[in-house]
């Protein structure tokens, strides 16, 4: 049963310390300009290191990543799509990245997924940023379908660290979503994916809320309660 956003909003205020500091917490998305003006190597950046923090320590990742900007020149689109199979190949041995040839192979297949994007939007943040947040859960199918790799959270993360208004699938979320049978299913079955749409959507217009913040404050009311 849906519960009332009122009522997850108070529930995750008295865990969180109080309206103010709960409100301190929270995320919002980018506005739909800022959003716009994002470069599209960027976008195979962020796919890109999401890819590789899959199963492996993110800080790790992290330390790695100037290594990773420097070997795939920026992660510019057009000399991604312009490297022969070869190249990747010796890429991939380099030391000063995670030398994982799968997860390197996934650049040039994210840069062709952009790309084709470009070509019928203008670029791929124009693309991610009329995508209507009523279905955002077909935003992650389409990263899942024409993308490497960026089924599960993968997707959903990234747009969520680039600035787009999106909810998570993260244990708390499933788990909540599970207990009150709005979900019923598999997570990344179809009549899953749909009934947290509609949730969610719903909430969003009981509290004209962003996504972001209805997924956070979900949260926050019933996973555990780190401050």
């Amino acid at each position: 049963m849906r519960e009332k956003f009122s009522t997850i909003y108070q529930r995750a205020a008295e865990r969180k310390g109080g309206q103010r500091a709960l409100e301190h917490m929270l995320v919002a998305p980018l506005v739909y300009d800022a959003l716009c003006e994002i470069p599209d190597d960027r976008w195979l950046a962020a796919f890109s290191q999401k890819v590789f923090q899959s199963g492996i320590s993110w800080q790790v990742v992290r330390k790695k990543w100037p290594g990773f900007e420097e070997v795939f020149w920026g992660f510019d689109i057009e000399k991604m799509l312009l490297m022969p199979p070869e190249m990747w190949e010796e890429k991939a041995t380099n030391p000063a990245i995670i030398r994982h040839l799968t997860k390197v192979m996934t650049i040039p297949h994210n840069a062709e997924m952009i790309h084709r994007v470009q070509q019928s939007h203008g670029s791929f943040s124009q693309f991610v940023a009329d995508w209507p947040s009523e279905d955002i859960v077909g935003l992650w199918q389409y990263l899942k379908k024409h993308g490497k790799r960026l089924g599960g959270n993968t997707g959903a993360y990234t747009l969520r660290r680039m600035g787009k208004d999106t909810f998570l699938f993260t244990r708390d979320i499933e788990h909540y979503l599970r207990a009150t049978k709005i979900v019923d299913s598999g997570r990344e079955t179809k009549r899953a994916m749909q009934a947290a749409q509609q949730a969610f959507n719903e909430w969003q217009q009981e509290s004209g809320r962003s996504l972001n913040h209805i997924s956070q404050l979900i949260a926050f009311s019933v996973g555990d309660n780190r401050v």
